[in-house]
C-alpha cells in the first residue's frame, strides 16, 4: 500500500491502524509523513509508538466513528482490513466523514476483503444478524463478524459519500485495493 500513497502526501489519517504494519513500509519512503492513527486496543498503538518514537505520530484509541476527523485535514487516509465488519449504512457515513476530512484532491485508500457475488454479501449479513440474534448481540454493539461486501457495492458506497473517481487497482482471491479521490 505503501506506493499507493501519494508522494506528495504530507498528511495521513490511518483507520485500524494496529500495530503499524501499513506505517512501517510508508515511513520507508516518506520519513517525515505526519500520521494521525486511530485503533480499538490501546497495547497496539503503544506497540506502534515504540516502534516509531522519532515519527509525527498522533495516536487515538477509540473508534473511528466516533472520532471526530476534522474537514480539509489530510493529504491520504489509508485503512487496511478493517472495513469488512460493517453494514453499508455505518460504511457510507464514515465514508462522508473521511471524505471530508480530506484535503481537496485527497485520497482515500482501501484495502479490504471483498467477495465476488452478491449471493456470497447477502449470506454473510444474514449468518451476522444470525448469529447476533442467537447470541442477543444488540445492533449497536460492535461483534467481530465478517461481512465483506461486493466490489460494486463498495464502489457505489463510496460515491454515494461523495468521492468523485473511484478505482480498483488491485485485487487477488477476495483482496481488494480501491482508491477514492475527493
Amino acid at each position: 500500500m505503501s506506493m499507493l500513497v501519494p508522494k506528495t502526501c504530507t498528511t495521513l489519517l490511518d483507520l485500524g491502524c494496529g500495530t503499524g504494519l501499513e506505517l512501517d513500509e510508508i515511513f520507508k519512503v516518506m520519513p517525515n509523513i505526519k500520521v494521525t492513527g486511530i485503533d480499538l486496543t490501546q497495547a497496539m498503538l503503544d506497540k506502534l509508538s515504540q516502534k516509531h518514537q522519532d515519527k509525527s505520530l498522533n495516536l487515538i484509541c477509540d473508534s473511528y466513528f466516533d472520532v471526530d476527523l476534522g474537514r480539509c485535514v489530510y493529504d491520504c487516509a489509508i485503512s487496511f482490513q478493517t472495513m469488512h465488519h460493517f453494514s453499508h449504512e455505518d460504511k457510507i457515513k464514515l465514508y462522508k466523514k473521511i471524505y471530508n476530512s480530506l484535503k481537496p484532491n485527497g485520497v482515500y485508500i482501501e484495502c479490504d476483503y471483498m467477495v465476488e457475488s452478491q449471493k456470497d454479501e447477502d449470506y454473510y449479513y444474514a449468518e451476522n444478524i444470525r448469529i447476533r440474534k442467537e447470541l442477543n448481540i444488540s445492533e449497536n454493539e460492535f461483534y467481530h463478524y465478517d461481512t465483506p461486501c461486493t466490489i460494486e457495492n463498495q464502489l457505489s458506497m463510496f460515491k454515494g459519500a461523495g468521492f468523485k473517481k473511484v478505482e480498483k487497482v488491485f485485487r487477488i482471491e477476495n483482496t481488494t485495493i480501491i482508491i477514492t479521490h475527493k
